[in-house]
């Protein structure tokens, strides 16, 4: 498993600060649902989506990315 914080960091290619402020400001969704918590762990079978106008919904499947 990988915590939130640690997953857009690596997707968005981004630092922990601008990842930090992403959650805290409620543009990142996990499933469908705002995820405010940057520690929650995320299983293979989550669904990541950042709400911002230049990722225009982008959803991220977080087995895409991590290996079990």
């Amino acid at each position: 498993m990988i915590e939130l914080q640690q997953f857009l960091k690596i997707v968005l290619n981004i630092s922990g600060g601008e990842a930090k402020h992403l959650v805290q400001e409620g543009l990142v969704y996990v499933n469908g649902a705002v995820e405010t918590r940057r520690s929650r762990k995320l299983s293979l079978d989550d669904v990541v989506e950042v709400r911002l106008e230049e990722l225009s919904g982008e959803k991220y499947k977080v087995s895409d990315f991590i290996k079990g």
